[in-house]
């Protein structure tokens, strides 16, 4: 099929598949933003407002490679429609939010069903991408679908911001010209429709769903619970053991949800590592830091956008760059290098954030973006080249799967690590005010779980602020850390050279069952 396509006709089903999944860049940003005006009116806890950015990474990681396996089995262009009416219908219902004791868990339900809705459009919608380039236009390709859609995030902080200024509810509301956009793109496109029929397996998605959802949640609920709470590690553990459990049952499947023999593919292997680890740190970080420019610097909701935007500079240009250097000289070099600079970026951002001034990040900022835009495409793109042409549905739904986990993992952990240090800095600041250290206890839990960030530093105490700097920084010295592991795993697991076609069968897949390419209805 790639033989025949003309490259207007290439560059059509681009633009439909960046416009399909820019909604799930841009609810990944555009969320954090509001955050705390979402919190404030909806009188949600930080770990009720966490669990309603977390409802959306969880549902992506829990059937992401069921959408993947959705997208070979049905067909590229039938699921990103599907998926991106799915999406807009479960945006509008979160903008209707009602107030009152139900807010909570309307909000949390309709964005696990926007994760649903991304996790069936997405893999399809970047598998069209891989199956309408051939192998050596795929980096350049896919450095545009990741660095435009990267683009489209950087508008989620700025757009955000001046939606809040209005209403919150708008940010949700803004999906819906973009959808219908994206499924005129799609039907105009007439992407082919290859399929490869196999049977479900449903009880592998039930056992990935219920182990992704059970680790995670236990994280999450620790800095409500606390850690002495037997429920905590019974959670984790349960999920850890239902996680195991689908790794053995999906050995003995027939047509299993993932093919985990994939595995054996070295560079696949380390290629998910790294993606899993660097994820750990790329989505918290927007809420991290849109938390603590409003909190620490008192800036309003607009305001933080813009400086979010510092991040995507970087990462929007250095994606460009990454993808080139993909295709001249392989993923190792941008993916290693990447990697590195993001730690040092991060490292030099922790260092500034207790100074309380913008001017002071802005380079590392940008820094911090540029390594993670270097990165995050080529790997994403090396991995799934390593699959079969007629399994690139599964391929990336097992790539996204693993970064929409880490991503819920590292918002659970690192959102535990800051209210932890949190409380311990107001109990020393209060004790330190003459409070005694129970009461000071008392009011350090409350400030830690409390609505947060009015945007004005005249209500909020410059000792709360600063105490919220240092409990970031310790944060972003964390991320820095997890970065530079990231770094050292594509330094020893990858290997150097470009990659070659990988061996295919024509008309079978890689299990045996026949392929069909559907071409485009009408």
């Amino acid at each position: 099929m790639n033989g025949e396509m003309t490259a207007r006709s290439r560059s059509l089903v681009l633009a439909a598949m960046i416009f399909a999944v820019s909604m799930t860049f841009i609810d990944q940003t555009i969320v954090s933003i509001a955050a705390p005006h979402i919190q404030r009116e909806l009188g949600l806890t930080n770990t009720g407002m966490q669990w309603a950015i977390n409802a959306y990474l969880l549902s992506l990681a829990a059937l992401f490679a069921f959408g993947g396996r959705l997208a070979d089995t049905m067909g590229h262009r039938r699921m990103v429609i599907l998926g991106v009416v799915i999406f807009a219908a479960s945006s509008a219902a979160c903008g209707l939010t009602p107030t009152g004791s139900v807010a909570e868990a309307w909000i949390v339900a309709f964005r696990a069903v926007q994760g649903a809705g991304g996790a069936i459009m997405f893999p399809a919608a970047l598998a069209a991408v891989v199956q309408t380039f051939p192998l050596q236009q795929r980096g350049r390709a896919l450095a545009l679908f990741f660095g435009i859609a990267g683009g489209l995030t950087a508008i989620g902080p700025v757009l955000g911001g001046f939606l809040t200024e209005w209403t919150w509810r708008a940010i949700f509301w803004v999906n819906i010209p973009v959808a219908i956009v994206a499924v005129a793109l799609t039907a105009l496109s007439k992407t082919a429709n290859v399929t490869r029929p196999a049977p479900i397996d449903y009880r592998g998605l039930v056992l990935v769903a219920g182990g992704v959802g059970l680790s995670v949640f236990g994280f999450q609920q620790s800095t409500v619970w606390g850690w002495h709470n037997p429920g905590i590690g019974l959670s984790i553990a349960a999920g850890v053991v239902l996680l195991i459990i689908f790794g053995y049952t999906e050995v003995s499947t027939r047509s299993p949800l993932i093919q985990l023999s994939i595995f054996r593919i070295r560079a696949f292997l380390v290629e998910n590592v790294v993606l899993g680890v660097a994820m750990l740190v790329f989505i918290p970080v927007f809420f991290f830091s849109s938390e603590f420019a409003q909190i620490s610097l008192g800036e309003s909701a607009q305001q933080t956008g813009v400086i979010l935007l510092y991040f995507f500079v970087g990462f929007a240009v250095a994606a460009q760059v990454g993808g080139r250097i993909l295709d001249r000289r392989g993923a190792k070099p941008t993916v290693t290098f990447g990697c590195g600079l993001a730690a040092v970026g991060f490292y030099l951002w922790a260092g500034t954030l207790t100074q309380l001034k913008l001017s002071s990040e802005v380079d590392y900022i940008i820094m911090a973006g540029a390594g993670m835009g270097l990165m995050l495409g080529p790997a994403s793109t090396d991995a799934v080249n390593r699959a079969s042409r007629f399994s690139y549905g599964e391929a990336t739904g097992i790539t996204q799967t693993v970064r929409n986990y880490a991503a819920s993992l590292g918002l659970a952990i690192l959102g535990t690590v800051l209210v932890s240090q949190m409380r311990s800095r107001v109990v020393t600041s209060l004790v330190a005010q003459g409070l005694s250290k129970a009461k000071a206890s008392v009011e350090a839990s409350r400030f830690s779980q409390s609505q947060s960030g009015s945007g004005s530093t005249a209500s909020i105490p410059h000792f709360l602020r600063l105490d919220f700097a240092h409990a970031t920084s310790t944060v972003f010295y964390a991320m820095a850390g997890i970065m530079a592991v990231a770094a050292a795993i594509a330094l020893l697991g990858l290997q150097r050279g470009l990659q070659q076609e990988p061996a295919q069968a024509v008309g079978a897949s890689t299990s045996g069952q026949p392929v069909s390419a559907v071409g485009p209805a009408g």
